[in-house]
């Protein structure tokens, strides 16, 4: 049967009496299988499964007869070869969960659109096969859309970026992203997407970014995903490796994330206000598990759990203006230096560490192989308090700055036990300056007080 925009207008109507369904008859729902429930059958189009020819002009037709009405556009399942589409305002693509895959053809991106609202992409699977994409480019690559939604959907080999957004708003909810050459999901500028319940694995340098090019809002809540496995093809100190990155997006919420074996951090905010990294469990980083560093103003570090790292959690780089954080009821534990980075002018194996106008409360550090809580860094110390936390089995159980011109640190109701250089030590940047000034007192340094820590 072939479709007119008549015969669509009066399917989606169809639906619209239906409630949530079109009523098929049988032969119609023998012939259109599973896809009749979802919307209208891409076969109508002359889009059929399993062609070795590309396919991309009848899809894209497809599309666009069907996005003029809202009409969900529906996929039969098999593979469909196909590059360069197009998606316009009111594009809706849809088939049963794991059975239609788009098997990219090569070119620049596999699904794209520019300045459109009310995006839907649900229950595809988008196969990039490793083909090469451009730099900067996703398999999925939007720019400028609103209303946008991608779910239970696979996006699988992509040469480049699996997503990349810019300037997008909408939700990225129930997805598997796997294998990809560069970053999993990339979001530039976002406008308070949520990205939620996906499971991302094996990304090639970063499992979700999110870069804003200027100081400002982003808003992104980043919840209860799982992320295994992220790699570090470029190389560098930290750009990349990460599970979850914010460069300069202030209000993120990065919450409920499984992250398990990334190459750097398990979450970096570099230069992000207001974050707040909550209720996350991250194991074997090889770096820094949870970072909070450069130029940010507010940070609420809090109920993680870290199980293997180089430093737990490091709120850091008050030279560059960063100060302000909450670091409270995390569990830290086995941290330990690690290959990927030796650098010899830091600490490796720290619990926590601070430097500028932080509270430490009611944090659990224990096998820490330098350092279990570390305050400050040479001059950089202002207005910290470490207290009501338990640190066991560290090399110093609490190691805080009397280098010149280090600023006020209260070290007070802290349980201390298993310490093997001291509980309670004087530092100069990475070397260890003083005896125990749990014992000895800190009478000799204006800018400390030490009192009622319990050392075992």
């Amino acid at each position: 049967m072939g479709m007119n925009r008549r015969t669509i207008l009066g399917l989606a109507a169809g639906m619209a009496g239906a409630g949530t369904c079109v009523v098929a008859t049988p032969l119609a729902a023998a012939r259109a299988g599973p896809v009749s429930a979802l919307g209208v059958d891409a076969a109508d189009f002359g889009v059929r499964p399993g062609r070795t020819s590309d396919q991309s002009a009848a899809v894209q037709r497809a599309i666009e007869r069907t996005a003029a009405t809202g009409t969900p556009l529906a996929f039969a399942p098999g593979v469909y070869r196909v590059s360069g589409l197009k998606l316009p305002s009111g594009a809706h693509l849809v088939a049963p969960r794991g059975a239609c895959r788009l098997a990219f053809s090569g070119g620049s991106s596999l699904l794209s659109a520019e300045h459109a609202e009310r995006i839907t992409l649900s229950g595809l699977t988008i196969d990039g096969g490793k083909k090469n994409l451009p730099e900067k480019r996703g398999l999925v690559h939007l720019e400028h859309v609103d209303q946008l939604k991608v779910s239970d959907c696979e996006i699988t080999a992509s040469g480049g970026h699996g997503l990349l957004f810019i300037a997008v708003s909408g939700e990225v909810s129930g997805n598997a992203i796997t294998d990809t050459t560069d970053v999993a999901l990339q979001s530039f500028n976002g406008n308070g997407l949520l990205i939620a319940r996906n499971v991302i694995q094996r990304a090639g340098n970063n499992g979700i970014q999110l870069i804003r090019w200027e100081l400002g809002d982003d808003s992104t809540l980043v919840v209860d995903n799982r992320i295994t496995e992220v790699l570090n093809r470029s190389g560098g100190n930290g750009q990349y490796g990460n599970a979850i990155n914010a460069f300069r997006g202030a209000n993120v919420i990065v919450r409920g994330n499984r992250i398990d074996r990334c190459t750097f951090s398990g979450v970096r905010g570099n230069s992000a206000s207001n974050i707040q990294i909550v209720g996350n469990t991250i194991t074997e980083a090889g770096e820094t598990a949870i970072y909070s560093e450069f130029s940010f103003e507010g940070a609420v570090i809090a109920n993680n759990i870290v199980d293997g790292a180089q430093t737990g959690v490091s709120v850091t780089n008050f030279n560059e203006g960063g100060r302000i954080a909450t670091v409270q009821g995390n569990v830290v534990r086995n941290l330990s230096p690690r290959p990927s980075n030796p650098d010899p002018e830091f600490l490796h194996g720290i619990g926590l560490y601070v430097e500028a106008d932080t509270a430490v409360t009611g944090n659990v550090v224990e096998r820490a192989t330098a350092v279990g809580i570390g305050v400050g860094w040479g001059r950089y110390l202002r207005d910290v308090v470490v207290s009501g936390n338990v640190v066991r089995d560290a090399g110093i159980g609490i190691g805080v700055s009397v280098a010149e011109g280090a600023s006020t640190a209260l070290i007070a109701s802290n349980v201390i036990t298993g310490s093997r250089r001291g509980a309670i030590v004087g530092m100069e940047r990475r070397l260890a300056v003083t005896g125990d000034l749990s014992r000895d007192g800190a009478a000799s340094f204006p800018n400390l007080t030490i009192t009622g820590n319990r050392i075992g």
